[in-house]
């Protein structure tokens, strides 16, 4: 079975949580530490990218220590064609479909798709958008911000990505976000779609994760709360019993 089976296989039964390790916020090292603890914690998979990464040789390395470390599916999350690396399981194929740049709709997976083939390296494609405030992704991306309360057009990219044939949809808020995707506008993308919904960017607190997938999430993705807290394992183990109830 192939890990994009896998996944919409889980979310049938479970809601999901994923854990986002930007190579560039910390060594390798530490990227293996922090993943080992979050599979501890429960994590389904962990994803590997970031939107001021400099080299493929951060990327490889990072992804090699955490294979090292968890038996987790390891999925590249990448800004870039050059950022790929042939020592993870998969990458999400993934068009940024509100960027003004066509570099981030398609031109990057035309120079990245060789690389894919030949790496073996399973590409999971989804649709990706990003809502205010946007952050970091949403200025490096040129995006044109989905408003917070424009539920209209959310669903619309959200059908348009199922209507193309992508296996995920993928709602954004930015890393570090001071307030995440609104319940409302998760609520009608989920109602609208029959693919798995992913949700990510603001997610710091319990209570809002669980608030999260009770509006329709199926996957959860937390990044910034890896690199902030303390007790991690409890952190991230208290986030994902609350997605789960």
């Amino acid at each position: 079975m192939s890990i994009a089976e896998d996944i919409v296989n889980m979310t049938k039964k479970k809601k999901l949580h994923f854990s986002l390790i930007d190579p560039d916020k910390q060594n390798p090292e530490l990227a293996g530490s922090i993943a080992k603890t979050a599979e501890e914690a429960g994590s389904s998979a962990i994803m590997v990218g970031g939107s001021t990464l400099v080299s493929q040789k951060q990327v490889d390395d990072t992804v090699k220590a955490i294979k090292g470390d968890t038996d987790l599916p390891v999925i590249l999350f990448p800004s870039g064609a050059r950022f790929l690396s042939k020592y993870a399981d998969a990458v999400f194929f993934m068009s940024l479909l509100n960027s003004r740049n066509l570099d981030y709709v398609i031109r990057e997976h035309v120079k990245g798709a060789p690389f894919v083939k030949h790496s073996g390296v399973e590409p999971i494609s989804m649709g990706y958008v990003i809502v205010e405030p946007g952050m970091t992704a949403g200025r490096i991306g040129e995006v044109d911000l989905i408003k917070k309360d424009d539920i209209e057009t959310a669903v619309g990219y959200a059908l348009a990505s199922q209507y193309l044939g992508m296996e995920l949809f993928y709602l954004e808020a930015g890393s570090g976000a001071s307030s995440p995707v609104s319940n409302r506008m998760i609520k009608a993308v989920k109602q609208s779609i029959d693919i798995p919904l992913i949700v990510g960017g603001g997610i710091r607190a319990v209570e809002t994760a669980r608030q999260k997938a009770h509006a329709g999430a199926d996957i959860i993705i937390t990044g910034t709360k890896l690199e902030e807290e303390k007790n991690l394992k409890q952190a991230l183990t208290n986030i994902i019993k609350a997605i789960e109830e």
